[in-house]
């Protein structure tokens, strides 16, 4: 037998797992599957700006070639400004590297911090590569409480109970993945300052930090400090809905003189992979400076707006269901009332859901919630599809018991 390798024993991706199989297994049978297991805007009708495509294809021509293999200079350039508009300081063009989409960026700044056994504070409920990255470089992902009776913010001193010796970085996810929390400057400063205490590197996942609601401000945590190291990822996907172009990018910055050999080994990983998706690449500088239309969508009359309203008013309004309002990103991590629906295991009841109404969710636990009491929302869908979605949800859930678990 051809084995796969160990250290993908403790690796999972439960967006495109198991349950993502089944679906693909109905859809062949000729079932119509809703697919709110992933943030894929495309599928839904939504479109990257106009300007933003023109551009690509007006340089297809000279994107037949390697770029530099930290990303074109024009668009790294760019990526520099856009971070020196919100007040970080001291950064150029050599301090970003651009990569094929956010997932790619991730591995890399993992992979070139941790030595075996190398420990990382992750947030829970979290985005899960961020795990699994941590565990294919070898580390150990020790996940923090964020705390649903607080609008899921994180915990601090729970995240200072759990530091030891090994601990090299604190990972931010905000606005948040799966929670749709926003985090604010206050308990930011917070943060920074455990950092700085403890000699952490803060690598701050910020993809959707401009799908803000309700008036929401933003407070991007690199600004806060010169003397933490940070590594602040965003990219194309959520903000510019083109999650295909599978361009993003990292900016390092703040305490980079105590973190040469760091950066040295991020340059090195980004020279094995020859450079990224140039094509895309082209893309970034046209997002960057040109019309931000995604703060049209965001408004409560525009697409994005409707469809939070929407999927908080039928989710709420189901008996046993809860649900904070989230103030960014497009998801929702409503909580299962278990006593009533007798729920004792979220992947069982994913599935089941997902035989009988032909709803893709993914369950809490595939974002490493501990509790079987959780769900994620994917509210991209129009707003009459979303509505007859969530109607299906709430007939499931009318009559749901969970029966013993099927065996394998």
């Amino acid at each position: 037998m051809i084995k796969r390798s160990e250290r993908l024993n403790n690796v999972s991706y439960d967006l495109c797992g198991p349950l993502y199989e089944r679906a693909k297994e109905l859809e062949k049978q000729g079932h119509k599957v809703t697919k709110l297991n992933i943030g894929n805007p495309a599928p839904f009708g939504f479109q990257a700006p106009h300007e933003v495509v023109q551009h690509v294809i007006r340089n297809l021509t000279h994107a037949q070639g390697y770029s530099d293999h930290k990303g074109l200079v024009s668009a790294r350039e760019a990526v520099k400004h856009h971070y020196a508009a919100k007040g970080i300081s001291r950064i150029s063009a050599d301090d970003i590297f651009l990569g094929n989409g956010l997932s790619e960026l991730i591995m890399h700044a993992v992979e070139a911090l941790l030595n075996d056994g190398d420990e990382v504070l992750i947030p829970s409920p979290d985005y899960p590569l961020w795990t699994a990255a941590v565990r294919f470089a070898g580390g150990k992902a020790v996940h923090y409480t964020c705390d649903e009776e607080s609008d899921w913010n994180p915990d601090v001193q729970d995240i200072r109970n759990k530091l030891t010796s090994r601990t090299k970085a604190l990972v931010l996810i905000n606005p948040n993945n799966p929670t749709g929390a926003v985090y604010a400057k206050e308990l930011l400063q917070e943060l920074v300052q455990l950092a700085e205490e403890h000699n952490l590197v803060i690598f701050s996942d910020e993809i959707y930090d401009k799908i803000l609601y309700d008036d929401t401000e933003f407070t991007s945590v690199a600004t806060l400090s010169d003397t933490v190291l940070f590594v602040t990822f965003s990219g194309l996907s959520k903000n510019y809905l083109a999650a295909g172009f599978r361009a993003g990018w990292m900016l390092v910055s703040g305490a980079k003189l105590k973190a040469k050999d760091y950066l040295d080994g991020l340059n090195t990983l980004a020279s094995l992979r020859v450079c990224s998706n140039v094509p895309a690449q082209f893309a970034i500088e046209a997002a960057l400076e040109g019309q931000q239309s995604i703060r049209e969508l965001t408004k409560p009359t525009g697409r994005l707006g409707q469809q939070r309203a929407i999927c908080y008013e039928k989710l709420t309004a189901i008996p046993g269901i809860t649900c904070v309002k989230p103030k960014g990103a497009f998801y929702m991590f409503p909580k299962l009332d278990t006593a009533k629906f007798d729920v004792k295991n979220d992947q069982q009841f994913a599935l089941d859901l997902l035989s009988e109404q032909h709803v893709l969710l993914v369950p809490g636990s595939g974002f490493n919630y501990q509790h079987q009491d959780h769900f994620r929302v994917v509210y991209l869908p129009e707003p009459v599809e979303l509505s007859d979605t969530l109607d299906r949800v709430q007939v499931f859930l009318q009559t749901y018991q969970q029966l013993e678990l099927e065996k394998a």
